[in-house]
């Protein structure tokens, strides 16, 4: 008998997956020692959540905050623009030094076009379903994104209670990358607690946005372990 037969089969890798905590739910008033602590305790990624108003019935802020903020900052920038017509401003985030930029498929009225003048600056690609949009509308897109955005609640405003329906969503997205072969990411925002990641991340998530129940509850170190210890997995870099 072999060496390996003895041994047996290697275990499979640990699935890791990565939080991005919401700044929306930050100290706006302090966003540049807040993202000081997130890297403290050990976080990567920060979600900036960009609202105009139109599409959403909120205002937050924009390119000038974040590239104030830029230089400030190691971490990974997640900017999702809730905006209508995103393509407007891709350069204005580019230029403020985002490193992914993520547009919703209800915002635009041609949304390959716009994925290609992200993608082409050389940054990391990715749409955002709103709760009711199906998953055809990206269908076809998947091999040029980076990620998927889930949303598990309507976007606006945080605090909101996860959307039960989303779990069957993230599930069939992600038999729709699998079937594709394609290394587009999973990321759900919204509602998203410690008592509740187990499922998500269970039915396929990778990225993980959090944001009353992650900045209201410091110090965010401590925070982190408790949302890795009751997700089941461990965090740290996937395929981005």
């Amino acid at each position: 008998m072999s060496k390996s037969s003895k041994q047996g089969k290697e275990a499979p890798a640990a699935k890791k997956i990565i939080l991005s905590p919401s700044l929306l739910s930050a100290d706006f008033g302090r966003l540049a020692d807040e993202l000081a602590a997130l890297e403290e305790g050990g976080i990567e990624w920060v979600h900036w959540d960009v609202m105009d108003g139109v599409f959403v019935p909120n205002i937050t802020f924009g390119p000038p905050v974040i590239k104030a903020l830029r230089n400030r900052s190691k971490l990974f920038f997640d900017c999702h623009l809730m905006v209508i017509k995103p393509e407007r401003y891709i350069n204005d985030f580019l230029d403020a030094g985002a490193n992914l930029i993520c547009v919703h498929a209800e915002a635009t009225s041609h949304l390959e076009r716009t994925v290609s003048q992200i993608r082409e600056a050389g940054v990391k690609t990715a749409i955002a379903l709103n709760p009711a949009t199906s998953l055809s509308s990206i269908e076809y897109l998947l091999p040029e994104l980076d990620m998927v955005l889930i949303m598990s609640v309507n976007p606006g405003f945080g605090g909101q209670v996860f959307i039960p329906f989303s779990l069957e969503k993230i599930r069939r997205l992600r038999k729709m990358i699998d079937e594709q072969g394609t290394k587009t990411l999973i990321q759900v925002d919204g509602g998203i607690t410690p008592e509740n990641i187990a499922p998500v991340v269970d039915a396929g998530a990778e990225v993980i946005v959090s944001g009353s129940s992650f900045f209201k509850f410091p110090p965010y170190g401590k925070r982190r372990e408790l949302f890795e210890t009751l997700s089941q997995v461990s965090f740290g870099p996937t395929g981005l």
